[in-house]
């Protein structure tokens, strides 16, 4: 299994998915893996695999904002989805 550490800059919609799948509320201590890197810097990630890939994501404040952004996106985007499922853009908009 490969192992790929990637930071916030570089992470992919797909890899925030898992992270917000994995941790849909926030991680907490015990999810936190700290290794020191090649520059003996201490780093902190926290871990999402899929089948052939373990990603150790870097723990950042940009991180943090950017699952709850999502999280927080992602609901709306199911909202606006049911509403036209159920018709009820229509009602809303002959209502205004």
């Amino acid at each position: 299994m490969r192992r790929i550490i990637v930071d916030y800059k570089k992470l992919t919609n797909d890899i925030l998915d898992l992270l917000v799948d994995k941790y849909p509320d926030g991680y907490d201590d015990d999810d936190i893996i700290t290794f020191k890197n090649s520059q003996n810097e201490l780093v902190e990630c926290v871990e999402v695999r899929t089948d052939d890939t373990a990603y150790l994501v870097k723990i950042s404040k940009r991180l943090v904002a950017a699952m709850e952004s999502y999280d927080t996106d992602e609901e709306e985007g199911n909202e606006e989805e049911e509403n036209e499922l159920l018709g009820l853009d229509e009602v809303a908009e002959e209502e205004e």
